[in-house]
């Protein structure tokens, strides 16, 4: 019995340690970093809903005409799971339209309610269409020329066996003011995206803050009510996800003023899954700083 207690205590010591480490390591007002882990949360929330990333089993481009959908292997389009039939339709694309036709014995859902032909509503828009069988769900999209089809399964294994992203310990020094800077008449900048496609925005001005004694800046896209900032820094593809982090800021105050949260920052969604196409960052994002805060990566990355 002796010898037994002389393995456990030490066992305690080193959990009790480990645990006090941790506590030690978040740094910023009790209030400030319950803020943070109640986004954390509802950000986990938001990825294993039924629009969420976790979700995506399969993303599959069209060719020019009929493209045959269905699990077995011979499809143009095929749906990797034993949830759905063999054979189950056609999507058929021309001149920038797509049309689905469903076979006579498979019963798909569009608004709850059978369909067996419908053209698709892609989601570049709001009406967008999404149809069902069973768990799985499809969607048309369109990346730049490309055409292609998106699958979900609300049940898919890592829905199912998720248990969040690992993140930089809570560091209220990474909750930053900076300027904004604003770009008249607003600039195009480049944004490349895994696809080797790259697209043109129209940036509306620089989010600009100092850390440490130096100054750094991040040409932000305009998404509405608030600034969409893609980032690279010194962490990526080491600590962080290669292809860089997302990160929205509310717009600048009347002085002109921004909140900077890099506890915010977080993974695009290539890293739970490779039937994503994300934006990576412009290079005039790419920090020649290490930003220790907001999440890590998550697993091996796409």
């Amino acid at each position: 019995m002796l010898k037994f207690r002389l393995v456990i205590i030490p066992l305690i010591i080193i959990l009790t340690s480990t645990c006090t480490k941790e506590k030690i390591e978040e740094k910023g007002a009790p209030e400030y970093i319950q803020e943070i882990k109640k986004w954390d949360q509802r950000r986990i929330e938001r990825l294993k809903a039924p629009d969420g990333w976790l979700n995506l089993v399969g993303r599959t481009w069209l060719k020019p005409g009929i493209n045959k959908f269905g699990s077995a292997k011979d499809n143009d389009v095929v749906i990797e799971s034993d949830k759905v039939p063999a054979y189950m339709g056609e999507f058929i694309f021309k001149d920038s339209i797509v049309i689905m036709k469903v076979y006579d014995n498979v019963q798909v859902l569009l608004n709850e309610k059978l369909v067996k032909e419908s053209i698709m509503i892609d989601d570049q828009k709001k009406d967008m269409t999404v149809f069902e069988y069973g768990t799985v769900r499809w969607n048309l999209i369109i990346r730049g020329d490309k055409y292609g089809i998106r699958f979900r399964d609300l049940n898919s294994h890592l829905v199912k066996n998720f248990k969040g992203i690992e993140r930089f310990p809570i560091n209220e020094d990474w909750k930053l003011t900076a300027n904004f800077e604003a770009y008249n008449p607003p600039k195009k900048i480049f944004v490349p995206n895994v696809l080797g496609q790259i697209d043109e925005e129209l940036s509306p001005g620089a989010v600009v803050f100092e850390k440490d004694g130096d100054t750094y800046r991040i040409d932000a896209i305009d998404e509405g009510d608030r600034l969409f900032l893609i980032i690279a820094d010194e962490t990526s593809g080491e600590e962080t996800y290669g292809g860089g982090r997302f990160l929205y800021v509310d717009k600048p105050d009347s002085a002109g003023k921004i909140i900077l949260d890099f506890n915010k920052a977080y993974n695009p969604p290539c890293v739970f899954t490779k039937f994503a196409t994300c934006p990576l960052p412009p290079e005039q994002n790419y920090l020649k700083l290490k930003i220790t805060a907001g999440e890590k990566n998550y697993g091996e990355g796409h």
